[in-house]
């Protein structure tokens, strides 16, 4: 069954690479800001309701920090999160499933960040993406190896062990740019 979900991901990528920099950089402001138009963006989620999905992210975030952070704290966010984009993307995920996966996204990064062996990740994105936009294990594959390699070059910048950062966040928009683009070309191709 083909979707007629669409998005554009080059500007899903640009609002994605420059929230993550914002992190990093403390612009809360603009952080903020790239969050609500990601939203916007790439669930379709309407002015204001993008505000509170934002806010739902931040807080999952913000609960994630700690190394001690309460797991059902960070996993009710993103439920409340993941409703929202169901609602409005039009997208048919199961907000609960997609959120536990979400979670499983950032425990497997932080575990991972820095090892070279990137299997488990690959599968937890594959996962994601194939729950996110209803796309089989085959069609997401090629946009999670994207993401976690957008993944490994923010670690490299983060950790401070990028020779040239500004290239690296320039490579990082173009990695996702690259899964971003190769969900939308699955979806156009059909699912399942």
């Amino acid at each position: 069954m083909a979707t007629t979900f669409e998005f554009n991901p080059d500007r899903i990528a640009y609002c994605e690479t420059h929230s993550w920099r914002a992190y990093y950089d403390r612009d809360w402001i603009k952080l903020i800001r790239l969050v609500v138009g990601l939203c916007q963006e790439q669930f379709r989620i309407p002015f204001p309701i993008s505000i509170l999905a934002a806010y739902y992210t931040a807080r999952a975030s913000a609960e994630w920090v700690p190394a001690d952070h309460d797991p059902q704290k960070v996993l009710d966010y993103l439920k409340k999160f993941y409703v929202i984009a169901q609602r409005h993307s039009g997208l048919d995920f199961d907000p609960a499933q997609v959120a536990e996966l979400e979670t499983r996204y950032w425990d497997v990064h932080r575990r991972l960040s820095g090892l070279p062996d990137k299997t488990e990740f690959i599968q937890t994105m594959t996962d994601l993406h194939s729950a996110v936009f209803g796309l089989s294990p085959e069609q997401a594959r090629e946009s999670a190896e994207l993401r976690v390699l957008a993944n490994n070059t923010v670690d490299l910048i983060t950790s401070q062990t990028s020779t040239n950062p500004e290239n690296d966040w320039h490579k990082l928009e173009d990695y996702l740019q690259g899964c971003y683009r190769s969900i939308q070309h699955e979806l156009r191709v059909g699912v399942r």
